[in-house]
């Protein structure tokens, strides 16, 4: 009988913020994830990367302050970083507690490209805030490179475009390898979002919707499920009102008119909806699990979280 593949994407709790908070987290994540191997699912993760990116990127520009000689660091090159060290944690996190219950099998990180389109319309209104804060004099050294910014408390900071993924680059790589059983971590972050020119591909200043990246990436996979991790254990209406009430299972077209209805915040639980519609489509057969990642780990017999389905 052929494996149940699952796409599972890990939110900023199941990673942390700082290198030691990420490591700590992981030894949890890591339990999750080794329960649904053990359960014998082909198992493929994605994550978030805000935090981790962010300290790159200011990483590097202090550093670029300091040795002016040195070219400052593109977007595409800090999110290709900072899948590379998530990924390197999760490895060894995973790996670990599968030898703690007798289990070897290789995990394998993808740094992944995705291609995105060069008239998207959010490259003309950026909207994701990155990077530290900055006074008023390198706001405006910022605005002369052609990048963009916005006021905040205490200064100044870098927005940058959030557009729709239009195909994973390395979905082959991803493909091969977990039909070959490997573990896979891929589209970390969202993945690096390139512009394709000819045969090159150029990175671009930009993020991609982590949410939205992790349907696609499931769709792509014809994975019977997506499993989206995140802060909360289930999705509710009325959210932080008296009103509020926690879904146990919604359908596709529940969820479509909750979130029409503006139910959803829009840059919390609605991209996590719109990419669960997006990924179930049509299909009868197709599942969203959305929930909290708890000490008790997961599980998707609907004992906890939200399940959406046609």
């Amino acid at each position: 009988m052929e494996k149940k593949r699952i796409v599972i994407a890990l939110g900023h709790d199941a990673l942390g913020t700082t290198l030691p908070e990420q490591q700590k987290a992981l030894v949890k994540t890591a339990t999750a994830v080794a329960e649904f191997i053990k359960q014998d699912y082909q198992v493929v993760i994605t994550h978030s990367n805000g935090p981790q990116v962010s300290m790159i990127h200011t990483a590097m520009s202090e550093f670029c302050k300091i040795y002016p000689e040195y070219t400052a660091t593109p977007m595409s090159v800090c999110s290709a970083m900072s899948q590379g060290y998530i990924g390197y944690d999760l490895q060894n996190a995973i790996r670990t507690e599968l030898l703690r219950h007798g289990i070897y099998k290789t995990v394998a990180t993808v740094l992944t490209q995705v291609s995105v389109d060069p008239y998207d319309e959010a490259f003309y209104k950026p909207s994701k805030v990155i990077g530290r804060v900055m006074t008023e004099a390198e706001a405006k050294e910022e605005e002369k490179k052609g990048n963009h910014v916005v006021k905040v408390e205490g200064g100044y900071r870098r927005i940058v475009a959030t557009p729709k993924p239009m195909d994973i680059v390395e979905i082959d790589a991803i493909r091969t390898l977990c039909d070959a059983g490997q573990i896979v971590v891929a589209c970390g972050g969202g993945g690096i979002p390139v512009l394709p020119q000819d045969n090159y591909l150029k990175g671009a200043s930009a993020v991609i919707e982590k949410d939205t990246i992790a349907g696609r990436l499931a769709d792509l996979l014809d994975a019977d499920m997506l499993v989206i991790l995140t802060g909360v254990e289930k999705v509710c209406t009325g959210f932080g009102t008296e009103a509020e009430k926690p879904l146990d299972y919604i359908s596709v077209k529940q969820a479509k008119e909750l979130m029409e209805q503006g139910e959803f915040g829009e840059g919390t639980m609605k991209p996590k909806i719109q990419a669960a519609i997006e990924y179930i489509g049509d299909s009868a057969i197709r599942k969203v699990l959305i929930t909290k990642l708890s000490a008790e780990s997961v599980t998707i017999g609907g004992e906890t979280g939200t399940m959406i389905g046609k």
